[in-house]
């Protein structure tokens, strides 16, 4: 059986270091806005919490419902790559990948969300690069959710 999962190993490996244009779909690269490397320019948002922090209630529960439909329409115009929650230690909330090289195009499009406007949380912004693959994320998240 070790010989098996061995073999297994090695087979990977060895696909493992095929050199990436080997692998590479040059298509989906360019469709996902892929360079030559399949990497792509985003900013990175952190959101942590803000000054205003609302109790809970009414108004607390729809703004959080615009938050969540606000980034549901950015990641629908393909403007949001990634999102989600941190662990809130030292404040900080969660993040967005921002499908922009332009932090001042970030900038813009963060502001319409409900939690910046009402103070909930701040945004910080920063210069990141990483695959271009993240821009699938939304797609392949509608097909494993179930809501």
């Amino acid at each position: 059986m070790w010989k098996q999962s061995l073999a297994i190993l090695c087979g990977l490996l060895a696909l493992s270091s095929l050199p990436a244009a080997a692998q590479s779909d040059p298509e989906l690269a360019k469709s996902l806005g892929g360079d030559e490397m399949g990497m792509k320019k985003y900013v990175l948002v952190i959101l942590r919490s803000g000054p205003k922090k609302m109790p809970a209630g009414a108004e607390r529960t729809e703004m959080f419902k615009g938050h969540f439909a606000n980034m549901q329409r950015l990641s629908d115009e393909k403007k949001l790559a990634l999102a989600g929650p941190l662990d809130g230690v030292d404040g900080w909330r969660g993040l967005f990948v921002m499908a922009t090289a332009d932090i001042a195009e970030a900038k813009q499009l963060v502001a319409t969300d409900p939690v910046i406007v009402n103070g909930e949380m701040v945004a910080e912004y920063h210069a990141f690069y990483s695959s271009a693959g993240l821009m699938a994320v939304g797609e392949i998240h509608k097909k494993i959710s179930k809501k």
